[in-house]
């Protein structure tokens, strides 16, 4: 019998499992699908030297390729989807910003379109329901308290596509707005907010499980008043988002938060705006301008950091060159986690037999050489 056209087997490579990295490994895929055995006629490629890991999964994402999630166009949209599929990230929950609620609603219409379509995994709120004492890059004028109502609201208008709000939920509301996210499958992120450590410890037994962007835009922690720092690292059923692009963080603060909650409980995410993948100028982020320079996103006013420009596959390298967190534990924080909290498992996020033929091909040095998503290349390894 023939061999299927669209068969090809990754031979050679580290290749990073759920189980520990198998040396000299072999990914087999067939169609669209990581398969069990090869297929009679497959084609192969020799990957020897090289890692092959599952594709990146970013639960927290802004834009790209010079295009905003919050404000562009679908065909915009579409190229900053494609701009990160390009470094690693091959699922994607596209991110807003605090805008007016029926704007976004708009908004939450649109981008659904493109998850039912199976261009991204979902929607991301981050705002209006956030603390003005720790807005960062939102606008002040539009923040309100996450009234159960509005947050309903957006969840109806995103069509079941709403993936993760993220609530200051120290504010009125912000308790039974956890509780209602949670009856309804949604995950309840805490961040942007001035929580003291008892309003943290209340949340989470509400029944939030994500802590958007760890360390920022939260009170710091200290010895008399820990804040939320401390009860989101503390708390096993809370994952822990970071930013590891050398900005946001300090890496003694990574690797604090990777020596406290484990690698199970952290999502590397990046936070991206328009200009990751992109280059530096001036945008927008929502209604406030930005200006990036030298890679790094400001507020042209107030200077506050607006979102990061950093691509997954970047998050990666420097988590494993410069942090120095095993590989596997990494894979696990950039692919695993996230599907596991998107609820999206048992399609991606490892490579498994039967699983979604999504993956990242890195050389030795941990520089991304090919991605592919859904069993076709993005970008084809050149290996000579």
């Amino acid at each position: 019998m023939a061999g299927r056209a669209d068969s090809t087997v990754l031979a050679g490579a580290r290749v990073v499992l759920p189980t520990g990295t198998v040396e000299d490994g072999r990914v087999i895929v067939e169609g669209t699908r990581i398969a069990g055995s090869t297929p009679e006629g497959a084609r192969s490629i020799d990957l020897s030297g090289h890692w092959v890991v599952p594709g990146f999964v970013d639960m927290h994402n802004h834009g790209g390729g010079g295009a905003s999630f919050t404000s562009g166009t679908v065909d915009e949209v579409l190229t900053g989807i494609r701009t990160h599929r390009e470094h690693g990230t091959t699922t994607l929950v596209a991110s807003t910003v605090t805008g007016e609620m029926d704007f976004l609603a708009q908004r939450a219409g649109l981008l659904s379109e493109l998850v039912e379509q199976g261009d991204l995994a979902g929607i991301h709120f981050e705002g209006p329901f956030i603390s003005p004492c720790r807005k960062g890059a939102h606008s002040e004028g539009l923040l309100r308290h996450p009234d159960p109502a509005e947050v309903r609201k957006l969840m109806d208008a995103a069509r079941g596509t709403a993936k993760m709000f993220t609530l200051a939920t120290e504010l009125p509301g912000g308790i039974e707005s956890v509780r209602l996210l949670a009856e309804h499958g949604v995950i309840a992120a805490i961040g942007h907010t001035d929580a003291t450590y008892e309003q943290t410890v209340e949340a989470i037994d509400a029944g939030a499980t994500v802590a958007t962007h760890l360390y920022n835009a939260m009170p710091p922690l200290a010895h008399r008043a820990p804040g939320p720092i401390a009860a989101l690292l503390e708390d096993e059923r809370i994952t822990v988002e970071l930013i590891n692009d050398g900005t946001h963080l300090h890496p003694a603060a990574l690797e604090l938060a990777y020596h406290h909650a484990g690698a199970h409980r952290v999502a590397l995410i990046t936070d991206a705006m328009d200009a990751a993948g992109f280059g530096d100028g001036r945008y927008q982020l929502g209604p406030l301008a930005v200006e990036v320079k030298d890679g790094v996103a400001r507020l042209v006013e107030g200077n506050s950091i607006a979102g990061s420009t950093l691509t997954l596959d970047t998050a990666f390298h420097r988590a494993v060159t410069i942090d120095r967190i095993p590989v596997g534990d990494v894979v696990q924080s950039i692919s695993a986690n996230p599907a596991r909290l998107l609820g999206v498992y048992d399609r991606v996020g490892s490579l498994e037999q039967g699983k979604d033929a999504d993956l990242v091909v890195l050389d030795a040095d941990f520089t991304l050489k090919g991605v592919m998503r859904k069993g076709k290349w993005i970008i084809q390894p050149h290996i000579g």
